[in-house]
């Protein structure tokens, strides 16, 4: 019997970086687009002994902008995809699409080429919070993108916000939310704003955190998020993400889950049969390994059983329902209370985790401070 598989396929190219993005992501032109494409179809080419062991069930095009490249490179892309694995009857393919770049063209050639998921980055629809994070649309060219996907039949949307934004008060971003909401997407991925490190962001405002909202400030947006949302007909399923029902990303459900999933492209990350791999993020070396593509991973780490319980509860446990009793018991052949006692009982006596028949779940309270409870389940090793 066929295993599960997950794919993602990275495209790590964008018009203009963003001041907030340390994604692995530059621009560049068209000759170099079209380089990476071909190198791209050897890598895929290559898992074709792999691939008869599994059967694909999600695919997510992420980036940079994926919809940056011209439609008869994504049509490759996906026609090899389609010539080396075997795909279910009715799988989730996701492509993710900033406005500006998206036009009739391209999601016509998406739709015949079987995606039927679209993840929008809108991050905001102020258009001064766009200038201010560097996006290179407005709202109204959002609109206009999110309409035209509409007119060509997609019926599984989602668009990206970016919350605790500089300067954003709590009643700004209940506008916000608002007027996203009233598009109707399908999806809504909530993100608060991190300042990470090697970012122009980081530079403004790392030693400068009274220009951002403060602690209580993005402590009310989250909790708001929430209930809006839910009011709205979107359920949480993860610390950031919403869905009307039956519409949660299944490939992102995949990293949560722990299922298998395998990356294609610049430093591209899969996990396969509990070995974590990843390709190289030097473009040059992947344009050359790609011809070589036995050479192709690096950073190859089989996780032992004690990084395999790790994982299993600090991402099932970024999941709203949690995880399960019975569903580790099955895995590792122990009780979850045995391995995780003293970290189960602190987490529960100071409500930061609750229980509930088979499951194990943060609190709100655990949420809002999910680091913290999560570092709980690592071991001294």
């Amino acid at each position: 019997m066929k295993k599960d598989l997950g794919l993602y396929i990275h495209i790590p190219f964008c018009v203009k970086k963003c001041g907030y993005c340390d994604f692995l992501s530059q621009s560049a032109g068209e000759e170099m687009r079209e380089q990476y494409v071909d190198a791209l179809l050897l890598e895929i080419e290559s898992y074709k002994d792999f691939a008869k062991g599994y059967r694909v069930s999600t695919i997510f095009i992420g980036g940079g902008t994926p919809s940056i490249l011209l439609p008869g490179q994504m049509e490759r892309i996906l026609q090899k995809v389609y010539e080396i694995f075997e795909l279910e009857k009715k799988p989730e393919i996701t492509i993710e699409v900033n406005p500006g770049t998206v036009d009739e063209e391209k999601l016509q050639c998406y739709k015949e080429n079987g995606i039927n998921r679209l993840s929008m980055g809108l991050q905001s629809v102020n258009d001064e919070k766009l200038r201010l994070l560097g996006r290179i649309h407005t709202y109204q060219q959002f609109v206009d993108s999110y309409e035209l996907a509409r007119k060509n039949g997609f019926d599984n949307i989602s668009i990206d916000l970016i919350s605790s934004i500089p300067g954003q008060t709590l009643q700004e971003w209940k506008t916000e939310l608002e007027v996203a909401v009233e598009k109707n997407p399908e999806h809504i991925s909530v993100y608060q704003l991190i300042v990470e490190e090697g970012t122009p962001f980081y530079e403004k405002y790392a030693d400068h955190p009274e220009l951002l909202p403060d602690e209580e400030t993005s402590r009310e947006i989250y909790l708001w998020t929430g209930r809006f949302l839910k009011e709205a007909g979107y359920g949480q399923y993860e610390i950031s993400n919403y869905a009307k029902q039956g519409k949660e990303s299944r490939h992102n459900l995949k990293y949560w889950e722990r299922g298998d999933y395998l990356g294609l492209g610049l430093g591209a990350a899969s996990m396969v049969r509990n070995i974590r791999m990843s390709n190289t993020k030097d473009m040059n070396v992947y344009l050359e390994r790609c011809m070589q593509p036995k050479t192709m991973r690096e950073d190859v780490q089989f996780l032992e059983e004690p990084r395999q319980m790790e994982e299993f509860m600090f991402l099932g446990l970024r999941k709203t329902m949690g995880v399960s009793k019975k569903e580790f018991r099955h895995i590792f052949g122990r009780d979850i209370e045995k391995v995780y006692e003293k970290a189960l009982s602190k987490c529960l006596e100071n409500g930061m985790l609750l229980e509930h028949k088979d499951r194990i779940f943060l609190s709100e309270e655990g949420i809002l401070l999910s680091n913290m409870v999560l570092s709980e389940f690592l071991f001294d090793l």
